[in-house]
C-alpha cells in the first residue's frame, strides 16, 4: 500500500490474542557500518540482506555514486559515517540534509576529524551541516572524546582508523553512552580482519587493512520491540519473528530480558524467535537505564503508559539530538492521553502512574515529527481498544518500510486518511 500521499493512519485492532509470522526487516544498525566497512575493504560482494529503510539506502547510494554532493535527508547515522569516510576518501565532497539534519550537532566529529589532518568546512551554521570536506591522507594518534556524545561519532572514527597513517586510540571520558553500538562496530570490523582492544575506557586500533568477506545481515532486534511491545499489551499470543538472532550483537537484544517481566517468554528457533505469552503480569513499577539501548526509550515509555505502570528512566541523555527531541516528543504525545512525564535530571524521565482525564484527548493524533521510532511506537495502542491516528505514517520507511503491512497481517485494522 502506497502511504508517501497520506497525512494521516488510522489504526485499531479488536484482537486480544495476537498469532502471526512477522519477517523484520534487516538492521539498520549493522547494515550502515558494514556498508562503510565492505567499501573500506574494497569488497567484490554485495552485502546480503541488506536493510531497505532510508537511511541504510541513502548511504547506499551515495557510496555507489559518481556525484560529489549527497543529501542524505533525515539520516542522521549516513551524515556521521559519511563524514569521517569521505574525509579518507580524495576529492572535494559536500554532504547536506533535511532541515532537521541542519540542527543536528556535528561539531564533536568534525573537529575530532581535523586534529587528524581532515579538511572541512561548514557552508553554513558553525557546527552543524552542510559540510564541504576535501578529502585527503589522515595521519592517526591519540584523540579525547566525550563518552557520553553519540557512539556514531565514536564509530565513524573507529572504522576509519585502521586505513589512516599509524591507526588510532580513542580515550572517552566520563561515561560512555551506547557503548553497544560501539562493540558492534568493533566486533564487525573484527569480522573482516581488524583487530582492536577496548579497555576501560581506550580503544586501540592500529594500521592495518580490511580483509573482505562475503556477509549478511541479521534482523532488526529495534524492529523486533514493537511486537513485544504488542503482546505485552495482548492477553496472550504467539509472535514468530523471521530472521532474528540471540547473538549478541544488537544492544536491543536487551528487551528479551525486559519483557520476561510482562511475561513473554522468547524461545530460539530453526528460522528465528518465537515469542510466547501465556500469563497475563506486569512489574508494578519500572526502572529502566538505557545508556546502551537509547531506541528502545519510547516503547517502552508508550507501553508503561499503556499499562498504567510508573517508571523512572534514566540514561536518555542522546535522546535530544535524535530525529527530534524525544524527550519533548514523549511527553507531548502521552500528555494526550492524560500522562504528564517529567525530566527530574538532564537525561532522565518519569511518569507518576497516574492520568489526568482533564487533558487528554478525545481523539488525539500522534504527531511523528519525522521521527519513525514515535509512529512505530505509538501504533500498538490500538490493542488497548482506543482508535490511534498517526500524522505522517510514511515515517515508518526510515527502518520498517514494511510495518504497516505487517500490522494487518497481525489482525489489525489500518486505514490512510488524506
Amino acid at each position: 500500500m502506497e502511504k508517501s500521499g497520506y497525512r494521516t493512519c488510522v489504526v485499531s485492532a479488536e484482537t486480544k490474542a495476537l498469532n502471526v509470522r512477522i519477517s523484520l526487516p534487516s538492521s539498520k544498525s549493522i547494515s550502515n557500518r558494514v556498508l562503510i566497512i565492505n567499501a573500506l575493504s574494497y569488497s567484490p560482494w554485495e552485502i546480503g540482506n541488506l536493510s531497505d529503510s532510508d537511511d541504510t539506502r541513502v548511504l547506499e547510494a551515495a557510496l555507489s555514486s559518481n556525484d560529489h554532493i549527497f543529501d542524505i535527508g533525515h539520516a542522521g547515522t549516513s551524515m556521521r559515517f559519511l563524514t569521517a569516510f569521505l574525509s579518507k576518501v580524495v576529492g572535494e565532497w559536500i554532504i547536506t540534509g533535511s532541515e532537521r539534519m541542519q540542527q543536528r550537532p556535528i561539531r564533536i566529529l568534525v573537529e575530532a576529524l581535523r586534529k587528524l589532518g581532515a579538511w572541512i568546512e561548514y557552508t553554513g551554521n558553525e557546527g552543524y551541516p552542510p559540510l564541504r570536506i576535501r578529502g585527503s591522507y589522515l595521519k592517526g594518534g591519540i584523540l579525547e572524546l566525550d563518552g557520553s556524545v553519540s557512539s556514531q561519532y565514536i564509530s565513524a572514527l573507529l572504522m576509519i582508523a585502521p586505513v589512516i597513517e599509524g591507526g588510532l586510540t580513542i580515550r572517552l571520558k566520563n561515561r560512555v553512552t551506547s557503548r553497544s553500538y560501539i562493540e558492534m562496530t568493533l566486533k564487525l570490523m573484527e569480522l573482516f580482519g581488524i583487530k582492536s582492544v577496548f579497555r576501560n575506557n581506550e580503544i586501540r586500533v592500529n594500521e592495518q587493512s580490511y580483509q573482505p568477506v562475503k556477509y549478511s545481515v541479521e534482523a532488526d532486534w529495534s524492529g523486533a520491540s514493537y511486537w513485544y511491545e504488542a503482546l505485552a499489551l495482548c492477553d496472550s499470543g504467539v509472535v514468530e519473528l523471521d530472521g532474528l538472532r540471540l547473538s549478541g550483537l544488537q544492544g536491543d537484544e536487551a528487551v528479551e530480558n525486559w519483557f520476561r517481566g510482562f511475561g513473554i517468554e522468547t524461545v530460539p528457533t530453526d528460522n528465528g524467535i518465537r515469542l510466547i505469552k501465556n500469563v497475563e503480569m506486569q512489574p508494578g513499577r519500572l526502572f529502566l537505564k538505557f545508556h546502551e539501548t537509547p531506541d528502545m526509550a519510547q516503547t517502552m515509555a508508550v507501553l508503561c503508559v499503556a499499562k498504567g505502570i510508573p517508571f523512572h528512566f534514566s540514561g536518555l541523555e542522546t535522546l535530544k539530538i535524535k530525529e527530534t527531541n524525544r524527550i519533548a516528543a514523549l511527553q507531548n504525545e502521552l500528555a494526550k492521553f492524560g500522562a504528564v512525564l517529567t525530566e527530574p535530571k538532564e537525561g532522565e524521565l518519569s511518569w507518576n502512574g497516574l492520568v489526568r482525564p482533564e487533558i487528554a484527548e478525545e481523539l488525539p493524533v500522534i504527531e511523528t515529527y519525522n521521527d519513525h521510532r514515535m509512529a512505530l511506537a505509538f501504533a500498538p495502542l490500538a490493542l488497548t481498544g482506543k482508535v490511534v491516528r498517526i500524522a505522517y505514517p510514511s515515517v515508518v520507511s526510515k527502518s520498517y518500510p514494511s510495518f504497516w503491512e505487517d500490522l494487518v497481517k497481525a489482525g489489525f485494522s489500518v486505514g490512510f486518511e488524506e
